[in-house]
């Protein structure tokens, strides 16, 4: 399933433009990456490189969590019959009471013993 959904995000999402924000990032690691020695480029690679991953993930989740929705409000849509808050309202309504009732029953029953 976790293949499927990565194919289907490969297939329909479209990275954002962002050309400003990328340019800025980039001069901002060059010059940052110009003032390192060696070992810190690096760490400073790695930590590119896990930035990006986590993008990938947090993308594809997000990709995920509108998928559910999506099939969510389908199975809505596809129950008969409909759904309909002011029945599930009045159903609740009923259950309090229903539990309120026995409550109240009960503690008249305690008094009259």
């Amino acid at each position: 399933m976790y293949d499927y959904m990565k194919t289907l995000h490969r297939q329909f999402f479209q990275e954002p433009e962002c050309s400003e924000l990328r340019r800025e990032i980039e001069q901002t690691r060059q010059a940052l990456r110009d003032q390192l020695d060696k070992e810190s480029r690096r760490r400073l690679l790695y930590l590119t490189d896990c930035q990006s991953a986590l993008r990938e993930e947090v993308s594809l989740q997000s990709f995920l969590a509108g998928y559910r929705l999506a099939c969510g409000i389908y199975r809505e849509l596809l129950q008969e019959p409909p759904h309909s808050f002011d029945r599930e309202e009045e159903k609740r309504s009923e259950e309090i009471y229903q539990i309120e009732k026995k409550a109240a029953e009960a503690a008249c029953s305690g008094k009259e013993d």
